[in-house]
C-alpha cells in the first residue's frame, strides 16, 4: 500500500462492486441510467470477471424489503463470487482508514475493508461513492472511471 496516485480504469479485467452501484441496478421502480450502472451492464456483457464480498450482499439485502426483493438479490448473486477478508486484509483496512482519517478523508470501516479487498486481489472498484476517489490518492486503490 504505497502512496500511488488514484489509478483510473476504463477497461478492466476484474472489477469489484459496490453497494452503490449494485443498489442502483435493482432498483424495482426506476432502473437507474447512471454511468456506473451502465457500465456494469457493459462490463456483464463482456464477461468480465465480476466480484464482491458478503458485506455487500448483506447491505443490499438489508436495504430492500420483502420477500421478492430479498429472492431477487439472492439469485442474481448465485452467480457472483464473494471475496473472504482474512486477517490480513482486516489489518491492512485498519491501517488504511488511519491513514485517510490523518489526510483528512472520511472513510468507514466497512469501505475501508472493500478498498484493502480491491487492492489485495488486484481489483478495480466500481462505485458511485466518490469518496473512494479520495481513498485512491492515499494508496494503490483502482477506482473506475469512464474516462481512459
Amino acid at each position: 500500500m504505497s502512496g500511488e496516485r488514484t489509478k483510473k480504469a476504463a477497461v478492466t479485467k476484474s472489477v469489484f462492486v459496490d453497494t452503490s452501484v449494485w443498489s442502483l441496478a435493482f432498483r424495482r421502480d426506476s432502473p437507474s441510467s447512471a454511468i456506473e450502472v451502465r457500465a456494469l451492464t457493459r462490463m456483464i456483457e463482456a464477461g468480465e470477471a465480476i466480484l464482491t464480498t458478503g458485506l455487500v450482499l448483506q447491505e443490499l439485502l438489508q436495504g430492500f424489503s420483502g420477500p421478492k426483493a430479498h429472492a431477487q438479490i439472492l439469485d442474481r448473486f448465485s452467480a457472483v463470487p464473494l471475496l473472504v477478508p482474512d486477517r490480513e486484509d482486516h489489518i491492512a483496512a485498519a491501517v488504511l482508514r488511519n491513514r485517510c482519517r490523518r489526510a483528512g478523508i472520511q472513510i468507514g470501516t466497512i469501505d475501508g475493508l472493500l478498498a484493502q479487498l480491491c487492492m489485495h486481489h488486484d481489483l478495480t472498484m466500481l462505485s458511485s461513492d466518490k469518496n473512494f476517489n479520495y481513498v485512491a490518492g492515499q494508496c494503490a486503490l483502482k477506482v473506475w472511471s469512464e474516462r481512459p
